[in-house]
């Protein structure tokens, strides 16, 4: 159990940053998910904390004590890698206790923990076979037990789902949030995947270009995106964003209009953001105090929703329907409705958030 704190931290590789003054905290027995495009830093954060690479300027702070400078071992971090990092030459028990081996640790002070550790991945029949033999969800577990039998002060986790089909993905997942609720330990998780993201952390950092962009719970990340950016990486489908002009202070959404900020009213454009299952064309769309009318032009099946994608007098929007009922077909005029409360606007220059200094903040 620990609390990490990062004040300043950033990283440059041949002048070129990596990492941009970031500051950052982790809270005791949270679960905090690193997630981005690729490129963004996040792994690079990853390795900083682990003390794989060193801090270009900044300080690393563990429950008090400034660990910036310590060594990997000292810092006593669990790393588990995408690539599960096993040796194939070892059994499944051997590459678990690998570190206490090498350690001369006495067999007397690791084997409960081996079997403690191995019950709960369920390993217990497997600690005799080798890596080759086993199923890449098994293969993970055995990467988590190594982890897990030195009782870390942190897991560091560097997307260890991405080497995995769809079902051994979710079925590692569960394994790896209901592990974390009976340890507790602070864990930082790496991500490109924000379904993933948004499934599992306590708190989302959202990084982009070296810096954090939005620090938040999935909720709030959703609902109340700081930027354009999370706006159109958080959600999925993601959030239709339109360039809509601005006139006497109004945004003007095809025939409606919809008033600007206080502090924005001199805007002359802004992005229109609404997410695709904030629209509705069912009996309720009439309730609704904003309408745009549009034409089908595709229909995606995604199991329990189809999405359609509708041409409207302001441009395309994607439209998140319930599978159920009559769906339009290509080639129908639906009237969309959506309520203003569901409608973001950015500055068409800043691509901040407009909301944030007032309702959303």
């Amino acid at each position: 159990m620990a609390t990490l704190r990062l004040h300043n931290v950033s990283k440059q590789f041949d002048d070129k940053p990596a990492l941009r003054s970031l500051s950052l905290e982790i809270a005791d027995g949270e679960f905090l998910v690193l997630v981005g495009p690729s490129g963004c830093g996040k792994s690079t954060l990853l390795r900083l904390l682990a003390g794989l690479e060193a801090v270009s300027d900044g300080e690393i702070w563990l429950d008090g004590a400034d660990i910036t400078a310590q060594s990997p071992r000292d810092r006593n971090f669990a790393m588990i890698f995408q690539n599960y990092a096993l040796f194939p030459h070892l059994t499944v028990k051997d590459n678990i206790t690998f570190g206490m081996q090498i350690r001369h640790e006495p067999k007397a002070s690791w084997q409960p923990r081996l079997e403690k550790v191995a019950q709960l991945l369920q390993l217990d029949t497997l600690l005799d076979r080798k890596p080759g033999k086993l199923s890449g969800g098994q293969r993970q577990r055995v990467a988590m037990a190594r982890a897990i039998v030195r009782d870390p002060k942190l897991f560091l986790m560097d997307e260890p789902l991405s080497n995995l089909d769809a079902r051994l993905r979710t079925e590692v997942r569960d394994g790896i949030m209901t592990l974390h609720q009976q340890l507790k330990t602070s864990t930082v998780y790496v991500t490109h995947d924000q379904i993933e993201a948004m499934s599992m952390a306590d708190r989302i950092v959202v990084m982009n270009h070296g810096e954090v962009q939005q620090v938040g719970t999935p909720e709030q990340l959703y609902a109340f995106p700081t930027n354009l950016f999370v706006a159109s990486f958080i959600g999925s489908p993601a959030m239709n964003i339109i360039t809509l002009p601005c006139r006497a202070g109004m945004v003007q959404v095809g025939e409606n209009t919809l008033p600007l900020p206080p502090h924005a009213t001199h805007l002359q454009a802004v992005f229109f953001g609404i997410r695709p299952e904030h629209l509705t064309d069912t009996p309720e769309a009439e309730q609704h105090t904003h309408h745009l009318s549009g034409i089908v032009t595709q229909r995606e099946l995604m199991g329990a929703d189809y999405l359609l994608h509708i041409s409207t007098p302001i441009g395309e929007l994607r439209y998140s329907r319930k599978n159920r009922g009559d769906i339009p077909m290509v080639g129908d005029t639906v009237n969309l409705g959506f309520s203003p409360f569901d409608v973001h606007l950015f500055h068409a220059e800043t691509q901040q958030n407009l909301y944030q200094e007032t309702s959303h903040a």
